[in-house]
């Protein structure tokens, strides 16, 4: 398919500085741009249906159990010895605005 676009100059200059740093058309370098693009798009959209289907699951106990195997492998892999999630934190909620982690 053959596509006509009227770049505004900014776009342009950032095409052809790109084809010539690499050595390549600017056609290619726009084709590339555009599929990495849509590629990354098509990634993002998957990660949201994923998310979106974890939130539409209605296993209250199975979600449970899995955050707290989230948060006691994250804890454990930690290189300090702070916990990320201290147990005597549990159920607080942060202070919007501050950093819970000091």
């Amino acid at each position: 398919m053959t596509l006509t676009l009227n770049l505004p100059s900014e776009v342009e200059q950032y095409l052809l500085q790109e084809a010539n740093q690499k050595g390549i058309s600017i056609e290619y370098v726009t084709l590339d741009l555009l599929t990495s693009f849509i590629l990354l798009r098509q990634k993002q959209a998957k990660a949201v249906n994923l998310i979106q289907s974890w939130i539409d699951d209605e296993d209250i106990e199975e979600q449970q159990e899995t955050g707290e195997y989230l948060i006691h492998a994250l804890d454990e892999d930690r290189p300090s010895e702070r916990k990320l999630f201290p147990v005597e934190m549990k159920g607080i909620q942060p202070i919007e605005g501050k950093s819970s982690t000091r």
